[in-house]
């Protein structure tokens, strides 16, 4: 007789249909899992002006978390576009601290020699 382990992702009360049998792709599925929900809500939560059906919502959401890698290096490099009342600020670069606010440096104390 065969002892076999299995993992199952229990979320909400509910088991999910597919079962592990190591231990760390369970915890990967469910962590992918956690990232579809919040991506979900958060399509769900922005003011986009298209309606779009939840199940459609959770659909694309569950196929970015499942892709994930991919997505980060599509979204690496861009910049947030900033609303334009931010836009407009100005940087601490465009304007420097004076030179007078700034600490100045002192010489490092001298090492004493221990007797």
């Amino acid at each position: 007789m065969a002892v076999i382990t299995r993992f199952v992702v229990v979320r909400n009360g509910v088991e999910l249909g597919q079962a592990f049998s190591v231990k760390k792709e369970a915890e990967a599925y469910d962590k992918m899992l956690d990232a579809a929900e919040d991506l979900g809500r958060f399509i769900k939560s922005s003011e986009l002006d298209v309606q779009i059906e939840d199940t459609t919502i959770d659909a694309i959401a569950t196929h970015l978390a499942k892709n994930g890698p991919e997505v980060v290096k599509i979204l690496k490099g861009i910049k947030p576009v900033l609303p334009p009342s931010e836009s407009h600020r100005p940087s601490a670069e465009s304007n420097p601290t004076p030179t007078s606010d700034k600490k100045r440096s002192k010489a490092p104390a001298p090492k004493r020699r221990s007797k």
